[in-house]
């Protein structure tokens, strides 16, 4: 194990090398999502890991796209969006959605949710919601969603990202 104490800068803000930061980071398992929606008229997505519940009540979820990325600026024009649940044998799908490919959903079996945005089959489940709040998170968004409609789709094994790799329960 190593343990790099913070620098701090004249501004008294620790610095933290960004290698170590991912690494460390790494050994956090996630769950992996592909964040659909459709934007004049033509479907868009993108893999995230870093997703969660914010409120049961109302009932909020959240993701954080990195705000340089094209597809998020395709979301955001939206309004809403489908965070698909993704499954363990969904790893060429996901790995799809985490590319720059031009048409993302050309060999990707999908169906419109009450949004319009994306539900692709295969995944367990999906979280379709409106854009309530958009908030900084440094180099990232922080999107917060208002839930318009939620459903487990088929209870199988999900894809995890761990270590830099993609996985599932042993």
């Amino acid at each position: 194990m190593s343990r790099v104490a913070a620098v701090t800068d004249a501004s008294d803000q620790p610095t933290i090398d960004s290698r170590l930061f991912r690494d460390v980071l790494g050994h956090f398992p996630t769950g992996v999502t592909a964040v659909t929606a459709v934007n004049e008229g033509r479907p868009v997505g993108m893999a995230i890991g870093s997703f969660t519940s914010v409120s049961l009540d109302p009932p909020l979820v959240a993701f954080l796209p990195t705000k340089d990325s094209s597809t998020w600026s395709d979301i955001r024009a939206a309004g809403s969006f489908c965070v698909n649940i993704m499954a363990q044998d969904q790893m060429a799908t996901c790995g799809v959605m985490a590319s720059k490919a031009d048409d993302k959903f050309a060999d990707v079996e999908w169906r419109p949710g009450p949004t319009g945005a994306p539900i692709i089959e295969g995944s367990i489940g999906y979280i379709d919601c409106t854009i309530e709040a958009v908030h900084d998170g440094g180099d990232h968004d922080i999107v917060v969603g208002r839930v318009v409609e939620l459903e487990v789709l088929d209870a199988k094994d999900p894809l995890l990202f761990w270590k830099g790799g993609y996985g599932t329960f042993a």
